[in-house]
């Protein structure tokens, strides 16, 4: 793209590639930092289209466009945050009083915890109150991916640990693994399994990755490597490849994905929370009718949210029917239900989701589409055909909602990924009970 005459873009042109831009005004002095995974499409896009007052004022004001080039958007967006605090660029300050903006924060205790927080919360004593502070912030949401993606190479715990909390000793039970122990996104606090030395370097590092120092905490892991193997320590060796490896093949593109396309068209700002707020994937399994059996899987933020998957067992369908066994499944499933701006998901009821994802084709989706009619819920329906071989994608959705039908089909990987879950899911349980039918038999 030719940028208008007067502005000086490094280089001559811009990268597409993950990555912050900087706007500079006549003065050379920055007016605005932003983040994006596709730093040419993302600075393109402002000189494209018509914006609101507040952005076409600073696109008048712009005289030069920098760039730093970053290998991931997770990088992108911990620089862009690091950049705002360090320039306090004025069209970045939605306040002047900086409350609307998100932080992270370390709390100080014997095993620390990232924590979320408005700036309105953070209070002018956080540097003494926290072990380290993290923003502004400008997108909750793709902070909020970031972290769930990282946890996987810096399992923190959000648990109390066994000696803070109050035992029976009359009972005998040990303290339970919390959920995540068993995803390995906790390291253990909640059972005892982590010292506080072994803890806090995992918070350490995680301190050092969000202070932009990913290349030094890979230096420091490849030397604990060599010398795991080389005192044949090898499955702490493997822990340390392990990590390495995902570090330096980070596939987080979804993080800033859905800023970078808000700005493809006007109307997308109002339908990419479908893709990238709270989707669910139902599948069904059965053989020959038996064993019958539903999954619910559910992505967030364009990455699987495990903690929140749901599996069924049909009660009310005889034999093969997969129509009347998602018709069961939804019914039940919605029973259950909180409005979709809850942050949380308490006792029994589940956060609504922002789409539903059917695995197969017309007439399942249409049995999902009147099940949300009946109810009332107003939430979007799409399926995916896969075909008897299941080398078929045909996205089916409603002919009459031409907005949502191309936002699903610019992010069909995404609902692929969510299908494939949902069906692997189901799949899990279904030979669980079938498996546990043929002991029956057996004994």
């Amino acid at each position: 793209m030719k940028f208008p005459r007067g502005i000086k873009v490094k280089n001559g042109e811009l990268p597409d590639s993950p990555g912050v831009y900087l706007m500079k005004n006549a003065d050379v002095k920055i007016i605005y930092v932003g983040k994006a995974s596709s730093l040419k499409r993302r600075v393109s896009s402002y000189f494209q289209r018509p914006q609101d007052a507040r952005i076409a004022q600073m696109v008048s004001e712009i005289r030069e466009i920098d760039y730093i080039q970053k290998p991931t958007a997770i990088e992108a967006l911990i620089l862009e945050a690091n950049l705002i605090k360090y320039y306090f660029p004025p069209y970045n300050v939605k306040d002047k009083d900086n409350k609307s903006f998100l932080y992270l924060i370390i709390t100080k205790e014997d095993f620390p915890k990232p924590l979320l927080i408005r700036g309105s919360d953070l209070g002018d004593d956080a540097r003494k109150k926290y072990k380290a502070v993290f923003g502004p912030y400008t997108s909750p949401r793709s902070l909020r991916a970031a972290l769930d993606l990282i946890r996987k190479a810096f399992p923190w715990s959000t648990c109390n640990s066994p000696e803070s909390v109050v035992h029976s000793p009359k009972s005998g039970k040990k303290p339970r693994a919390c959920f995540y122990y068993h995803l390995k996104l906790c390291p253990g606090v909640c059972i005892g399994a982590i010292s506080k030395k072994e803890y806090g370097k995992i918070i350490r590092d995680l301190i050092k990755f969000f202070e932009g120092k990913k290349d030094d905490i890979l230096k420091q892991y490849k030397k604990e490597m060599k010398s795991a193997a080389k005192e044949k320590r090898f499955e702490e060796a493997a822990s340390f490849r392990n990590k390495i490896f995902f570090l330096e093949h980070i596939q987080d593109i979804a993080i800033l994905k859905r800023e970078d396309d808000d700005v493809d068209k006007i109307r997308e700002g109002e339908t990419s929370v479908l893709i990238f707020g709270r989707v669910e994937g139902y599948d069904i399994s059965n053989i020959s009718g038996t064993s019958s059996v539903a999954s619910m899987a559910v992505f967030e933020d364009g990455a699987p949210a495990k903690a929140e998957y749901r599996k069924f067992r049909i009660k009310s369908v005889a034999g093969s029917n997969d129509v009347a066994s998602i018709r069961e499944t939804l019914m039940r499933r919605f029973r259950r239900k909180t409005p979709s701006n809850s942050p949380f998901v308490r006792g029994r009821n589940w956060r609504l989701p922002d789409l539903i994802l059917i695995d197969g084709g017309k007439p399942q989706v249409n049995a999902a589409t009147q099940v949300i009619r009946e109810l009332e819920l107003g939430i979007p329906v799409v399926g995916l055909a896969k075909g008897p071989t299941r080398k078929k994608d045909e996205l089916i959705c409603d002919p009459n909602n031409l907005v949502i039908c191309a936002v699903c089909k610019r992010h069909k990987d995404l609902l692929v990924a969510v299908r494939d879950e949902a069906h692997r899911f189901a799949i899990k349980y279904h030979r669980k009970l079938r498996g546990e039918k043929m002991i029956g038999k057996n004994f």
